[in-house]
């Protein structure tokens, strides 16, 4: 079950992701923000990495988790262990991603993105999900 919830929430995570990237790109005109905190953000230096814009990682880490998620899921996927460390370590990582995101926000940026907000809680659930998978696993 924490599989298909993980592939569920990550294709979720794929349209937001890809909304950014999509107005990295100039496709949008404006953040549907109301802040202005997202356009702060979204223009930043610290928008890219390794020179690609940092929505555009968040939508491959997103489609990555819900590939994962969704291998784990069918046929024999469920008795195999490799999705669940997998998912395990690619969620570690996006915590520790996305907090340090959230630093720059708060302490570089000074701006709060809320589709960034977003989806920092939406890894921080994934990771919850994939440790409460790990741990069912590690009890059978």
């Amino acid at each position: 079950m924490q599989r298909q919830a993980i592939a569920i929430l990550a294709l979720l995570g794929v349209f937001l992701a890809g909304y950014l990237t999509l107005y990295h790109y100039g496709y949008l005109g404006s953040l549907a923000c109301g802040t202005g905190g997202c356009e702060k953000v979204q223009t930043s230096k610290y928008a890219m990495f390794m020179g690609l814009p940092v929505a555009l990682w968040g939508v491959g880490y997103y489609a990555t988790a819900a590939a994962i998620a969704i291998a784990g899921s069918v046929g024999s996927g469920p008795e195999r262990a490799w999705p669940t460390t997998a998912l395990l370590v690619l969620n570690g990582w996006g915590v520790a991603f996305s907090s340090y995101l959230t630093w720059l926000e708060l302490a570089r940026i000074h701006a709060i993105c809320r589709y960034c907000v977003v989806s920092a809680a939406a890894v921080a659930v994934l990771f919850g999900l994939s440790a409460w998978d790990w741990r069912a696993r590690a009890s059978r």
